[in-house]
C-alpha cells in the first residue's frame, strides 16, 4: 500500500506518516486492535471507493490470521480525523499490534498492496 494519496489521474502523492501516532480502543469507538495488526478505515457515507475499500480490507483480515479492520465514520468522528490530518476518504492507516500508525495512504488500495502493508506492521 503505498503511502500517500491518489491523486485524480490514480498517481500515488505523498502525504506525511501519522507521526508515530498512537491509537488504542478508545479511539476507535471501543474495538479492539488486532493481534498482529489493524487496518483502520476512514469512510464517508455516498463514498463509493469506501466501499470497494471495505471489501477489500475484510477479504484481508479474513485471511490473515492476528489483523482485525476497523471502519470509522469520518464524519461523526471529526476531532480524531483532525488529529490524523485525514483530507479525504477512504484513508487507510495499518496500525501494529500496540497500535502505532506504521503505513497510510489515502484513496482505493489493492489487495496486494496491504497484505505488504501488513508486512510492515509485524516487523514493528
Amino acid at each position: 500500500m503505498p503511502d500517500g494519496d491518489i491523486d485524480d489521474a490514480g498517481v500515488p502523492a505523498q502525504v506525511p506518516a501519522a507521526g508515530g501516532e498512537r491509537l488504542d480502543a478508545a479511539d476507535l469507538g471501543g474495538e479492539p486492535l488486532g493481534e498482529r495488526a489493524t487496518l483502520v478505515q476512514f469512510s464517508s457515507a455516498f463514498c463509493a471507493p469506501c466501499r470497494a475499500t471495505r471489501r477489500v480490507l475484510g477479504e484481508v483480515a479474513g485471511m490473515v490470521d492476528g489483523v482485525s479492520h476497523i471502519e470509522i465514520d469520518a464524519e461523526r468522528n471529526l476531532d480524531l480525523v483532525r488529529r490524523l490530518h485525514v483530507i479525504r476518504t477512504p484513508t487507510v492507516l495499518v496500525l501494529d499490534r500496540s497500535g502505532h500508525v506504521v503505513r497510510r495512504a489515502s484513496g482505493q488500495p489493492r489487495k496486494a498492496d496491504v497484505i505488504a502493508a501488513l508486512g510492515d506492521a509485524a516487523t514493528s
